[in-house]
C-alpha cells in the first residue's frame, strides 16, 4: 500500500498577502480559492511538479500560530537555477549553501548538499534542496 502526503496546512495572518506570495512570487499553481462563508475560506496551491499541495485558510483549517511552520522542504534538480528564479521573482532567499558531504560520488557536486532558504511573509520557513537523481 502506498501512503502519499497530499496537503500541508501553512498558517498565515493575511490570506490575500499569502496568496500573492505563493502564487505570484513563488509561482505555485492556485488549485482553488474557496470562500465558504464570511468566516471561512480555503486556498490551495501546488508547487510545479509536486504531488503535495499546501493550504492556507481561515475558519475551515486547524488553527496554528502564523509563521509557526518551520522546515518545509522543496526539491529541485538545479539549485542554482532555483536560486536565480527566486531572486528574479523578488523572493528574499539565502545564497546557495553546501550542507554536509556526499557519502558517494554524485552526478553534480551540489546534489543532496546544495540548499537555499526563504520564508513567507509570516515567517513560515522553507528549504530548497538540489537532488538531480536518486540512488
Amino acid at each position: 500500500m502506498n501512503w502519499t502526503l497530499e496537503v500541508v496546512i501553512v498558517p498565515v495572518t493575511d490570506l490575500d498577502r499569502a496568496k500573492a506570495f505563493y502564487a505570484d512570487q513563488l509561482g505555485f499553481t492556485v488549485d482553488h480559492d474557496t470562500v465558504i462563508s464570511d468566516e471561512a475560506r480555503i486556498v490551495q496551491f501546488t508547487p510545479p511538479g509536486s504531488g503535495c499541495s499546501i493550504v492556507i485558510g481561515k475558519g475551515a483549517v486547524p488553527e496554528m500560530p502564523p509563521g509557526s511552520l518551520k522546515g518545509l522542504q522543496l526539491v529541485v534538480p538545479d539549485i542554482e537555477q532555483a536560486h536565480a528564479d527566486l531572486v528574479d521573482r523578488g523572493v528574499q532567499v539565502s545564497d546557495v549553501q553546501v550542507l554536509g558531504v556526499n557519502p558517494r560520488p554524485v552526478p553534480h557536486p551540489l546534489d543532496n548538499v546544495g540548499f537555499v532558504f526563504f520564508s513567507d511573509p509570516d515567517g513560515n520557513s522553507w528549504a530548497v534542496q538540489q537532488i538531480s537523481s536518486r540512488a
